[in-house]
């Protein structure tokens, strides 16, 4: 029975059966005419979940990795200025890429568990007054501390002051968990994975580029080849790719825009705040504070909950696993051995996100963590019980 628990990492997440058996398929021909049968309406409705009807989305076999640097390359030349704030893990990486590709970068130094400073980021805009900044990057949704940041304030921070830059937004693990309104914020480049909400296998980087992102792609210097939008959206607009595809990948991806479609996509932003919260009670039962500063910030895709003083939360998430076979996210960076993460995003019910709560609820009682057993659980349990109704009446 290896194998059968659900993962409570923040992604890969849990992949339905649905979706592993659209995956399944023999090898195709992606040159074939009819390819494009498939492959035209996913990238149409793809738009759907970025919210966009102007927008391009663009897939490259890769990671949310892989999309960062095609953001990057594909709009910024050798020595361009940009902006963006550090207060997590994945925006240090952006950052550390930023730099590695020869860019000039302006950091917002930010405390660990807040969210990206709208204020700050509009004083380092206004006094910008030669627009030297080319692009402004955000982490939408901080996986290492369970933060999410208000990308239309950072927006609204930039036509305060009227820059023109560029809106880059890192989505990877919000895109289709949590909602994302790439042209209600005026977003260039939305990044995000397979993996995440869309519950596939990694593999792929999900992509939307703005027609000004289009506009700078064909003067931007950087070097580009297998990132190149261009080369990507000219293949695509002949119902195809410029190289080989990964076409187990787009199959899956049909069957899990059709699942979210199938349940709404407003209803699965709000299963995923229900399920979120159930996640926060269970930390306040069990008298732990979370990374995240205050309410707002509150991820629904992945919680970080800081352990007690004296303890490691490290060797609780191998404990865990080690004694009950399940998954918990290892803190990272600054919070590395402070925090463990519970991943809630995905293919996941109410009974999931409970056999997760109990499970890492017996791991912290085996090392004697200053808990009561079933307590975190009892308290989830009443928030799924009393709001039951109301989410299958929301659903309906």
């Amino acid at each position: 029975m290896s194998g059968q628990n659900p993962v409570f990492i923040p992604g890969p997440t849990n992949i339905p059966d649905r979706i592993r058996h659209a995956m399944n398929v023999q090898t195709l021909d992606h040159r074939a005419p009819d390819f494009i049968d498939v492959f035209a309406p996913v990238l149409a409705d793809l738009r759907k979940v970025f919210k966009t009807t102007s927008g391009t989305p663009v897939l490259f076999a890769g990671s949310g990795t892989g999309g960062w640097e095609a953001a990057l390359t594909n709009t910024l030349s050798p020595g361009d200025k940009v902006l963006i704030a550090r207060f997590g893990m994945f925006s240090h990486r952006w950052i550390d890429m930023c730099e590695r590709l020869g860019l000039e970068v302006e950091v917002i130094e930010c405390e660990w568990g807040a969210g990206a400073p709208a204020d700050l980021y509009g004083e380092a805009l206004a006094s910008d007054t030669a627009h030297s900044i080319r692009a402004v990057l955000v982490t939408h949704n901080e996986t290492a501390t369970g933060v999410v940041s208000d990308i239309g304030a950072i927006r609204r921070a930039m036509d305060a002051c009227g820059h023109p830059a560029l809106l880059f937004a890192d989505a990877v693990s919000s895109l289709g968990s949590i909602d994302f309104r790439m042209e209600e914020w005026g977003v260039d480049i939305c990044v995000a994975g397979s993996q995440k909400g869309f519950m596939l296998s990694t593999g792929m980087a999900i992509i939307c580029v703005s027609a000004k992102a289009l506009a700078a792609a064909e003067t931007a210097g950087l070097p580009r080849c297998y990132f190149d939008i261009r080369e990507m959206t000219k293949a695509n607009a002949k119902g195809g790719f410029p190289y080989t595809p990964p076409l187990n990948l787009i199959m899956g991806l049909r069957e899990s825009l059709d699942m979210i479609f199938e349940e709404g996509l407003e209803n699965v932003f709000a299963r995923h705040a229900r399920l979120a919260e159930g996640v926060r009670k269970a930390a306040a039962a069990w008298g732990m504070e979370l990374c995240a500063h205050s309410p707002e910030l509150y991820s629904n895709s992945v919680t970080a909950v800081v352990v007690p003083e004296g303890f490691d939360a490290t060797r609780l998430i191998n404990h865990a696993y080690d004694t009950y076979g399940m998954s918990f996210g290892v803190g990272l960076g600054e919070v590395a051995g402070k925090v463990f993460r519970i991943g809630h995003l995905g293919s996941l019910t109410d009974a999931m996100v409970l056999s997760g709560l109990a499970t890492i609820e017996m791991a912290m009682k085996d090392l004697n963590y200053p808990i009561t057993l079933g307590s975190g659980v009892a308290a989830a349990q009443e928030h799924y019980r009393t709001t039951a109704n109301t989410a299958r009446a929301e659903a309906a």
